[in-house]
């Protein structure tokens, strides 16, 4: 018996925020334009424009109190269908801190952003690692935010945890703006024959030059992550409102939708929304 609902078309990565400048100290001059908040009334707008059902509300600052904050908001709008998280993971408290969590069934996983850790190996230290073993007890993917340098201990990391579900956010960040391909090609090649990783589409303009990047610099960046994981392991991510300093946010949808036109339409409709219901376990409705 087949389903009479329409696959969800889903940006499995956007965040939200009311902008302070100490919190969000990262967003420097040049992304000027993102420094305001951007809440759920806001991104309403960009998914009716751009034909999309749904989101996954990634963690922007690194507390419990903003988890809360996305959860309470996924609670009063139908359309944020799975929230990433941070927990404080290499703490011995994460595990009351995950119970405390886990009955708001709209958490779908967690992140910590060790693409800011000062020790490039954080990834693989033993009290984060101790942590990243209780996700599977709630049911939660973890998100994993690195820079291309960290990916080889990221496959050791991955090695760690045979059964845990992981996301790669951002293809890991390469070095579009310098057109370097190696040995990120190299090194996320070799991740991806982890098949308890998925990866998402997503922060790619940001990593070029925000006002002269095209869409054939973008294409063997792609072109490399579709080769390694398929189409069964992509999801389409907006890293919205980040994404507005290089793009808005239709013209980033349209343009995914350009390189995947060949695929399949059910190769398609997994990278725009099958990938991450399957990942996250996202309820359509």
């Amino acid at each position: 018996m087949t389903s009479d609902k329409k696959p969800l078309r889903i940006d499995a990565h956007h965040h939200f925020w009311k902008y302070e400048p100490v919190e969000f100290g990262w967003i420097d001059d040049t992304m000027a334009a993102i420094r305001r908040d951007f809440l759920p009334g806001h991104l309403k707008a960009e998914l009716a424009a751009a034909g999309l059902d749904g989101v996954v509300s990634v963690q922007a600052r690194q507390s419990v109190e903003e988890t809360a904050w996305l959860l309470g908001m996924a609670e009063n709008f139908d359309f944020i269908k799975g929230v990433v998280g941070w927990v404080p993971l290499a703490l011995p408290t994460v595990g009351k801190t995950l119970e405390k969590f886990s009955k708001h069934w709209k958490l779908r996983g967690v992140r910590h952003v060790v693409q800011g850790e000062p020790d490039d190996r954080f990834i693989l230290g033993d009290e984060f690692n101790a942590g990243i073993c209780l996700l599977r007890e709630f049911g939660l993917v973890y998100d994993i935010l690195i820079f291309e340098r960290h990916l080889p201990p990221t496959s050791e990391f991955v090695d760690r945890h045979p059964q845990q579900v992981f996301v790669l956010d951002h293809i890991a960040k390469p070095k579009i703006k310098a057109n370097e391909l190696e040995p990120w090609r190299k090194n996320i090649t070799e991740l991806a024959r982890r098949e308890n990783i998925y990866c998402k589409i997503s922060g790619l303009v940001t990593e070029a030059d925000y006002q002269t990047w095209t869409e054939a610099q973008l294409q063997p960046y792609l072109e490399t992550v579709f080769a390694a994981f398929g189409p069964r392991r992509l999801m389409f991510g907006s890293d919205w409102p980040v994404c507005r300093v290089a793009c808005d946010y239709k013209r980033w949808v349209e343009l995914v939708g350009r390189f995947i036109a060949n695929l399949s339409a059910d190769e398609q409709a997994r990278i725009m929304g099958g990938t991450a219901v399957e990942a996250y376990g996202l309820k359509n409705g």
